[in-house]
């Protein structure tokens, strides 16, 4: 069984307004035909009353009602007035209503058929009447000789003759109404003809569940995303690219500029060319930035899409961490077997001494360095760290020192300062240091990481070529890098990473010569600092 497809939208409202014009133009139609009616009425009622009153006040026909044969002589003089006046009759009568005059000859001398009370009385009074002409409206006047009435007389317009006026008007009024519904019906037809193509045919259920579906996807899909209208206002945005750009509930209207974005972000959502992947760093994020310039219509715009790609660089960072310690225990097997054969040559070649005291020094070396690394860095995750990278630059033919001082308990770090973070922190910065110091004189890393002023500092020396100081900032910026294309992620990691806890991030030479960067990290939150 086939079911049939509601309307469109606009085919439904293309009825309902036709049928409203169509109500309308037929109720205005009406009321004007009533109306007309109503004054045509009046205005014959105003004629009849004014052509007694004024045949009444002729002297002539005073003079005539006293003569031998009034109906002769009054006859043709009522004749003449009402076809120049346009009523139906003129009857002039005896008080008693004896008819001197009418239209239809045969009728003089017969009675009038009407009421004459209030005309004997003396006042010019008006009614409908079905009299010899049919149903009319009529007005009887006095005629006075002196003080005497003498005379009665009656002049009216038929009822039908008023609707045939009322007709004509009514005729004039039906074509201007069909014009009118004609036009309106037309310009309706366009308006929803435009309105059909803007709606894509959809019935009023259909737009509704497809809105429905859009708010749950907008709000569902945790890339961001947002559409730049052609004024460079925000038009749409969902949940995700408010907490991936750091906006509030407000941002809706305000434009792209107004927002305190980076000036490369803001650059990337207003672009009129197409970007791709694009990595851009805001306060707290590194996000994937996607734009699309829409060209159709009168009004361009863009339309936005962010992908996080933090967890992904810190992940990317953690496993190159994880590669390198891989490949320092790899060197250390490769040595530790070296020296495995050296103790065992020792021994037999009867140097058993020797191999003793060979080993045993290579034992209490290992051992000082993880004591030393273990006993300052309480936090299991930061010594690891320290351990793997010892390995690391030892391999790499660096030295790599913790400094007098150091030291971190463990349980000391606050749950919003997680040991991801820190990593993320620590790692790039050493990561840097041991580049720049490999194959420099005296090649050296200094570590330093301890807690002062209630926050933690983490600081990291080399003995490379230092830092220019037009650099000491934009080192720091998405992409700058000495070693080519496609790195500078690691120290834009460490200042977001640091801005994001409220801490800061700086760079400065070294005092020996080299860099020296420097982060400082809060250890209380700031509801923490309140109660306390």
């Amino acid at each position: 069984m086939h079911i049939r497809r509601p309307r469109s939208l606009a085919g439904q409202l293309f009825t309902m307004q036709v049928v409203l014009m169509a109500v309308v133009v037929t109720g205005c139609a009406v009321f004007a035909y009533v109306a007309g009616r109503t004054r045509a009425e009046e205005t014959a009622r105003r004629q009849a009353i004014t052509t007694a009153a004024a045949v009444a006040a002729s002297p002539w026909v005073a003079q005539a009602v006293r003569s031998e044969d009034p109906a002769s002589a009054l006859q043709p003089y009522a004749e003449k007035v009402r076809r120049s006046t346009g009523v139906a009759f003129v009857v002039i009568m005896r008080p008693d209503g004896t008819r001197w005059t009418h239209p239809e000859p045969d009728q003089i001398g017969r009675k009038f058929l009407g009421h004459t009370g209030p005309a004997l009385q003396g006042r010019t009074f008006s009614e409908t009447y079905r009299g010899v002409l049919g149903l009319s409206v009529r007005a009887v006047a006095p005629v006075y000789d002196g003080s005497k009435i003498i005379a009665l007389v009656s002049a009216g317009i038929t009822v039908d003759k008023i609707s045939e006026q009322v007709r004509g008007q009514l005729t004039a009024l039906l074509m201007t109404a069909s014009a009118a519904l004609l036009l309106g019906g037309a310009g309706t037809y366009v308006i929803n003809a435009r309105l059909r193509r803007h709606t894509h045919g959809m019935n009023a259920t259909e737009l509704s569940r497809m809105h429905t579906y859009h708010q749950a996807t907008l709000h569902a899909v945790r890339e961001g995303l947002l559409m730049v209208d052609g004024q460079r206002r925000i038009a749409l945005i969902n949940d995700g690219a408010r907490e991936l750009l750091g906006l509030g509930e407000d941002t809706v209207g305000r434009s792209v500029t107004e927002l305190g974005l980076p000036a490369a972000l803001t650059g990337a959502l207003l672009a009129s060319r197409p970007r791709v992947d694009e990595l851009h760093v805001t306060a707290g994020r590194i996000v994937v930035v996607s734009t699309q310039p829409v060209t159709g219509g009168g009004r361009r715009g863009t339309v936005v899409t962010l992908r996080d790609h933090t967890e992904l660089q810190a992940l990317a960072g953690e496993l190159d961490s994880e590669r390198g310690f891989t490949q320092a225990l790899r060197a250390q097997a490769h040595e530790a077997a070296n020296r495995l054969h050296t103790v065992v040559s020792l021994i037999e070649l009867g140097r058993v001494e020797e191999a003793v005291e060979f080993a045993t020094a290579e034992l209490e070396l290992a051992q000082e360095l993880t004591d030393q690394v273990v006993g300052a860095l309480g936090e299991p995750v930061l010594a690891a760290l320290l351990l793997g990278k010892t390995a690391q630059a030892h391999e790499r033919g660096v030295e790599l020192v913790l400094t007098e001082g150091s030291g971190i308990e463990d349980g000391v770090l606050p749950d919003s300062l997680p040991p991801r973070d820190l990593v993320t922190v620590l790692g790039n910065l050493i990561d840097n240091a041991l580049d720049a110091a490999q194959g420099s004189p005296g090649a050296r890393v200094t570590v330093t990481v301890r807690t002062e002023h209630g926050g933690l500092l983490l600081r990291v020396t080399d003995t490379g070529d230092g830092v220019a100081a037009a650099d000491q900032d934009e080192m720091f910026g998405l992409g700058w890098s000495t070693k080519g294309a496609g790195r500078g992620l690691g120290l834009a990691l460490v200042r977001q990473t640091a801005v994001r806890h409220g801490g800061t991030a700086e760079a400065a030479p070294a005092p020996d010569g080299g860099a020296q960067f420097t982060v400082r990290l809060p250890l209380r939150t700031d509801a923490e600092a309140t109660r306390a």
